[in-house]
């Protein structure tokens, strides 16, 4: 294992952009196996070799910065996801509404009745059953 980690230095190693590439190549090698267009089974290496390449590379400024680009355009999906799983987690106990006024996403218990909500933002109130 010292060897490996004598090869390694100054090499810029594994990151995000290069997980997502490996996954992509796995996705992409399984599509050709179901849909039996042999095409796509040599575009599905690509990525994998990029990923490769990315990780042995020694130009750690340049990789970083496409990291940090993937990151930029990946971070609103994510979060979007994140919102996403936090709603479903909080199905039981909570219901969510929508301000009608500002657009606002309201978050209040379940079981209450109902109840006069008001919007933190704007300030705005309605009545809801919860």
């Amino acid at each position: 294992m010292n060897w490996l980690r004598k090869f390694m230095i100054g090499r810029y190693g594994g990151d995000q952009l290069s997980i997502f590439l490996v996954i992509l190549s796995v996705v992409l090698t399984f599509i050709p196996r179901i849909t039996e267009i042999s095409a796509l089974i040599i575009i599905s290496y690509i990525p994998s070799f990029i990923a490769i390449y990315r990780v042995f590379s020694k130009d750690i400024q340049k990789r970083s910065m496409e990291n940090y680009k993937f990151a930029i355009i990946v971070s609103p999906i994510y979060s979007k996801l994140k919102k996403t799983q936090n709603r479903i987690k909080d199905s039981k106990t909570h219901k969510y509404y929508t301000c009608t006024k500002c657009k606002t996403t309201l978050r209040v218990p379940k079981g209450k009745g109902k109840i006069m909500v008001t919007c933190p933002k704007c300030k705005e109130n309605f009545t809801r059953k919860t």
